[in-house]
């Protein structure tokens, strides 16, 4: 008997992004913290100490030098018993400004840099990213990047669970006429850019208040990524920072309600 199977064909239309969409000034927006990530492994043996110096040489207005290490887990299984082992490994070092509002990891896989609250703009935050990033390149030598990406961790406080519909473009519904409380919730979402080497991953969850006496909150974390490799080129690096920032506005944007949008644009 010969079975026939029919692979549908992907007939969805490339997804155009447009740099020159413009997308609202949020005075108080809900940003606890922005981040750049670049995988990209060194291609020479790191020195500890000589990266220490380095790194204090070249940006004394960071002030705060940390010391980074990989936990590492082992096990071994044999005809008695199984033995395990942990150990940890330096993997790089963890700097942050006199304000402790910019944080940078200098690691052996690559560079991450953070800008915690409150949040500026784009073009300052990715301006110190990027100069941090080239003394990363110089001193590490890695050859490529693995994966660049664009994240944005945003925190609504306080919020109502049981009216998400005014913060939520699609909030979470009761199942059925179940008429019954929320008491937390996670909603996670994986996007593939049609037409473009990027994903988005988006997370919406709630946060229970820490301590009990603070507000419960709301999370949004929009993360966009590339899904190919990139080569240590400024132009085309970029371009895909420049990408990735509109698809991460259009997600913010299209997730969260014009009323919560219009007290985020409130000035203090």
């Amino acid at each position: 008997m010969l079975i026939k199977a029919f692979i549908p064909v992907n007939t969805r239309h490339t997804f155009q992004i447009d740099l020159s969409e413009h997308f609202p000034h949020l005075a108080r927006a809900p940003i606890v913290e922005a981040v750049i990530h670049w995988r990209a492994r060194s291609d020479k043996t790191l020195q500890r100490e000589a990266l220490l110096d380095q790194l204090k040489a070249r940006l004394p207005d960071y002030p705060t030098v940390n010391a980074q290490h990989e936990l590492q887990l082992k096990a071994t299984f044999g005809p008695e018993r199984a033995a395990h082992a942990q150990s940890t490994q330096w993997e790089g070092f963890r700097l942050e400004s006199a304000d402790s509002r910019h944080i940078a990891q200098f690691t052996r896989n690559g560079f991450v840099f953070s800008r915690l609250t409150p949040y500026e703009d784009w073009s300052r935050f990715a301006t110190e990213a990027k100069r941090l990033w080239r003394i990363h390149v110089e001193l590490t030598e890695p050859s490529e990047i693995e994966r660049l990406g664009v994240r944005f961790i945003n925190r609504i406080v306080p919020v109502d669970l049981d009216k998400l519909g005014d913060v939520l473009t699609l909030p979470p519904r009761y199942p059925g006429d179940m008429d019954i409380p929320f008491q937390q919730f996670l909603h996670q979402t994986l996007f593939d850019v049609a037409g473009h080497p990027y994903s988005i991953n988006v997370i919406q969850t709630s946060q229970p208040p820490t301590p009990p006496d603070n507000p419960l909150g709301l999370i949004i974390d929009i993360d966009v990524f590339s899904r190919t490799t990139i080569d240590l080129n400024d132009t085309v690096v970029d371009q895909r920072l420049t990408e990735m920032r509109c698809l991460k506005n259009k997600v913010f944007f299209a997730l969260i309600t014009q009323k919560a949008l219009a007290q985020f644009q409130e000035t203090a």
